[in-house]
């Protein structure tokens, strides 16, 4: 299973449920059959595509400790060609009950592997932090996503990210590779994004999406009505941004698939 996508970035407040979630519902839309993990013990993915947590029998919590099986957890969104394995606040408690489990960094990887052949896309939402549920997203992932904020100090602690990306790919997971940056909350009115930018292009290169992320009201708002920006406002700049993403992300897996 090669395309699986960590969604990742230890700051809050730079878009990364919002891009995990209209990424996963893009490719969706794209005829991919997807699969959304929600790693964040805050569960902003799972309420942005309309699932109560209250109603749930299982979480992430339970597939990391063993109480059930990721294919007990997966339940149906509204949006077309997406599954969610949904996160509660539970998922908080995973980080310490783990710490004496052998293999601890490898729990998500062998749960991910029951349901792999399900998909063509699993796409993972990290917490904002570098702690061990981030870590068992890096070690099951194939490519990170990091979605970095126009705005300053946008590429504070990124170094700190990428030498964790680079211990995970030494010591536990060899596939692990940076996939896309993706600039986000780019404020067209300002020279501040333009400079923030530059400085990341400059700094990652190719690896920079061809697409960025304007702020945008219709995508805050999205996640309120339990819907993706594709089911919320279809016609929505938004929406006509991450569609253009999900299609630079389809295009580079088909790419390394080759």
């Amino acid at each position: 299973m090669k395309n699986i996508y960590a969604v990742v970035n230890q700051k809050g407040g730079v878009g990364k449920t919002t891009t995990a979630v209209n990424l996963a519902a893009g490719l969706g839309i794209l005829g991919e059959k997807v699969l959304l993990v929600d790693m964040d013990p805050q569960g902003n993915a799972t309420t942005g595509l309309g699932i109560d947590k209250s109603s749930l029998e299982h979480c992430m919590y339970d597939v990391l400790t063993g109480g059930a099986s990721m294919k007990d957890v997966v339940v149906k969104t509204g949006e077309k060609n997406l599954w969610i394995a949904p996160a509660t606040l539970n998922l908080a408690g995973a980080d310490i009950e783990l710490m004496s489990v052998m293999s601890r960094e490898k729990r998500l990887s062998f749960a991910a592997d029951e349901v792999s052949g399900d998909y063509g896309y699993i796409i993972i939402d990290c917490p904002p932090s570098l702690g061990l549920l981030t870590i068992n997203v890096l070690t099951c992932a194939r490519y990170t996503i990091l979605p970095i904020q126009c705005e300053y100090y946008a590429l504070e602690g990124i170094t700190q990210l990428l030498q964790t990306i680079s211990l995970v790919t030494r010591n536990l997971n060899p596939e692990l590779s940076v996939g896309r940056i993706l600039l986000t909350m780019f404020d067209y009115r300002t020279d501040l994004s333009e400079r923030i930018a530059k400085e990341v292009k400059d700094f990652f290169g190719s690896r920079v999406s061809g697409v960025i992320v304007p702020r945008n009201a219709k995508l805050s708002e999205a996640p309120g009505f339990g819907k993706s920006i594709f089911t919320y406002a279809p016609g929505s700049r938004g929406a006509e941004i991450y569609g253009a993403f999900s299609v630079e992300v389809s295009e580079f897996g088909k790419q390394n698939l080759e």
